[in-house]
């Protein structure tokens, strides 16, 4: 059976002018955040142990653990909380409907019997508080008139709760059962975050105004203000305290973090100012971050996530990167050291190393959008959703200007020629074009729609997929196509063909759910009856002896097919990415990595049977 090896991450969805909250687990070190429809639980100290809760229906917003750690309330834009168990394969304890809107934010109380969470309210409350097991309501909750962004929990008792929201307020309750006490009208913006202390002396509010309040814990009162002189000169999006209480750090738009010290009396000053600037444009602003144990982290708007070490903050911090989008290509670069470029659709791409995992991120501002990607040794070439294919020659770890070709149509698959890297064929809605480095040597119109293609290493012949599920091969010679022979098995339209490394066979998939494997020579059905995915196919790749073969489909499954043995003696890896697989290829011949909806690549090993 295939075993997962490692998990390359994505990262937090962001949002322009939102905060997100991140949360962790002092006990285990473990952090949490939210992509889409998935909470990801991820290690401080081994960041490559990842796990992920994909059971929400709709985007999740925030997750947190309860104090003892045994138990993760994870919320979603549908106004649902759920309550799940940190072992044993995530087992559900409860699902509360609490509000009618996105819920944005929800604390535990200290003896984790109660949840308060806030958010969207159309029209009705906008935040509640609840008994954890049994979801009744604990207190009534008035006085916003706007949306609530974030809620916290004193940890001490008399209990206590403050709510800040997009009306400028912060407003305090006592209870339980909790009661409005008062409003706290010190902001003339929306309130992004509001956090205690842990040791339940203060809490701070920070704001879009650009200012943080520190105030006293039990009383509300006000103590003294984030000094101004040295403070942010953007919105304020989040605050996070030190497990000490005595320092907070805040994060802004102006791409800065600022660590504070908090004395006794609340008064504050500045201790230092943490900048790290990736690209230089929105990318950078920090909408995110979280003090836990010896640790320092901060989330940026590009989803890039730094770690930094609070007892050494001149160290420079660990990066951590990934993709936000569905990862649609995956790629393995023909190299002495294994690396793997990953790109998702919004122009992202990323290099990975096996066993290291994140390794850098191309700014790929030259090209936009990508829908397309393949990579020779030197070079890679992608194409997107315009009439464009770029190509991008690789100078060690980055990369040369691209040259742009318009080849007047929609690149609907690329394909590069191994052995003469300059080859290249494409295939567009009408027929392929040839290009020869950055000139187009010909355009064939084939006279019916082509969906796939390939050409093969020496670049002597080529494969063409069509709508109609027959497999056209051609030899090339020159700047001309000559048909050589036709093969009908399919019964939908080709979706993927691949030569095998050795070029003895060739595979290929359609939309039909079905794959096949055909002798190079006498174009014989190698491989038969591989019909068991249960939505089309995505992807496939060849392991470098030829012996493997891997298909990834929409219906979440990865199949590896032996050459030799039956069909049906596969090794199926169930569940391998939430919405589907996208990606797939070869590490090595006892590696498959894959990539898909979720935003994530996984590496699997295969152990032989």
């Amino acid at each position: 059976m295939p075993t997962l090896s490692e998990t390359y991450a994505c990262v937090p969805t962001t949002e322009r002018g939102r905060g997100i909250l991140i949360s962790g687990d002092p006990k285990t070190n473990n952090f949490l955040y939210c992509t889409a429809r998935s909470v990801v639980i991820r290690n401080l100290d081994n960041p490559l142990k990842v796990s992920v809760y994909g059971e929400h229906a709709y985007p999740v917003t925030v997750a947190r653990y309860s104090p003892n750690g045994e138990w993760i309330a994870s919320a979603d834009v549908s106004g649902t909380i759920r309550i799940w168990g940190t072992h044993n394969d995530y087992v559900l304890k409860n699902e509360f409907r609490v509000l009618s809107g996105r819920i944005d934010d929800l604390q535990w109380s200290a003896d984790g019997m109660r949840i308060v969470a806030c958010g969207d309210g159309k029209g009705k409350s906008f935040v509640r508080a609840f008994m954890w097991d049994s979801g009744s309501t604990v207190g009534d909750f008035d006085g916003h008139s706007r949306r609530v962004l974030s809620c916290a929990f004193k940890p001490t008792r008399p209990f206590r709760i403050v709510t800040c929201g997009e009306d400028f307020l912060a407003n305090f309750y006592e209870g339980p059962p909790f009661k409005f006490n008062m409003s706290i009208r010190d902001h003339s913006n929306f309130v992004n975050c509001v956090r205690y202390s842990p040791d339940g002396s203060k809490f701070i509010t920070v704001s879009s105004d650009r200012k943080g309040i520190v105030y006293e814990g039990k009383t509300g009162a006000k103590l003294a203000e984030l000094p101004s002189g040295d403070g942010h000169k953007g919105s304020i999006y989040a605050a996070s305290w030190s497990p000490d209480s005595k320092q907070v750090v805040t994060v802004s738009a102006d791409k800065t973090a600022k660590i504070w010290d908090i004395l006794e009396d609340g008064s504050a000053k500045l201790n230092k100012t943490l900048s790290f600037t990736e690209t230089g444009g929105v990318e950078d602003m920090l909408v995110g971050c979280l003090w836990q144990n010896a640790h320092l982290l901060t989330v940026s708007l590009g989803g890039t996530i730094n770690l930094y070490d609070a007892k050494d903050l001149d160290k420079s911090p660990l990066s951590l990167s990934g993709h936000m989008k569905n990862v649609t290509v995956l790629n393995l670069l023909h190299r002495s050291e294994k690396m793997l470029l990953s790109s998702s659709y919004d122009g992202v791409i990323i290099r990975w190393i096996p066993g290291v995992g994140y390794s850098g991120k191309f700014e790929s501002k030259q090209f936009g959008l990508i829908k397309l990607l393949a990579a020779g040794e030197e070079e890679i070439i992608t194409a997107g959703f315009d009439n464009k294919v770029s190509r991008v020659p690789l100078h060690g770890d980055d990369f040369g200007p691209a040259k742009q070709v318009d080849i007047g149509s929609q690149p609907k698959d690329v394909s590069l020629a191994v052995k003469i890297p300059e080859l290249a064929l494409i295939a567009i809605e009408s027929g392929v074009v040839l290009l020869k480095d950055s000139t187009i040597l010909s355009t064939v119109n084939l006279g019916f729609v082509v969906t796939a293609c390939a050409i093969s290493p020496d670049g002597s012949e080529a494969i063409v997929g069509g709508q109609d599920g027959k497999l056209h091969i051609y030899s090339v010679s020159g700047n001309t196509l000559t048909e050589k022979s036709v093969l009908e098995k399919h019964r939908g339209a080709i979706s993927v063909i691949r030569y095998s490394p050795d070029v003895t066979m060739f595979a290929s998939a359609d939309l039909n759910r079905e794959a096949v494997v055909w002798d190079h020579e006498s174009k014989e059905v190698k491989l038969n009856n591989m019909l068991f995915h249960t939505a089309r196919i995505n992807c496939l790749s060849w392991s470098p002896d030829s012996r493997l073969i891997a298909t990834g489909s929409l219906d979440t499954c990865v199949i590896i097919y032996e050459i030799g043995k039956p069909a049906a003696s596969r090794r199926t890896i169930k569940g391998a990415h939430l919405g589907g697989v996208y990606g797939l290829t070869f590490v090595d011949n006892d590696r498959v990595a894959s990539s898909g909806e979720d935003g994530c690549i996984r590496m699997w090993t295969l152990t032989s049977e």
